[in-house]
């Protein structure tokens, strides 16, 4: 589920089909309890020429608490390729909002270098 919120999320950032590259340790920080729902998300952190730099983290939600919490997450590298399977550009990332330049940052700061 991971790859794939990060695949849909590479490809909707560079509008291009995308492939994983790499994909960092996996995180497993509590497991998600029989019941709870998984909930899967991801954004784009930084771009490069033909690379995206995603995060990705899954929560657990009690759904008759609404309560969610972090069970794990990753850091995963997409490049964009055209129908070659060529990798190709992506676009330069903008950070339109005050939530997402701080996404963007705690990205940074904590993703393995």
């Amino acid at each position: 589920w991971m790859d794939e919120a990060g695949a849909m999320s590479a490809m909707h950032f560079s509008g291009e089909t995308c492939v994983t590259a790499h994909m960092d340790e996996v995180n497993f920080k509590r497991p998600i309890e029989v019941g709870d729902i998984a909930l899967v998300k991801s954004y784009v952190y930084q771009a490069g020429e033909s690379s995206i730099r995603i995060r990705t983290r899954v929560f657990r939600e009690n759904p008759g608490k609404a309560e969610t919490k972090l069970t794990t997450e990753s850091y995963l590298v997409f490049v964009a390729i055209d129908e070659d399977r060529t990798p190709t550009t992506v676009p330069e990332l903008t950070v339109s909002t005050d939530q997402g330049e701080r996404l963007r940052q705690d990205a940074l700061e904590d993703a393995p270098q």
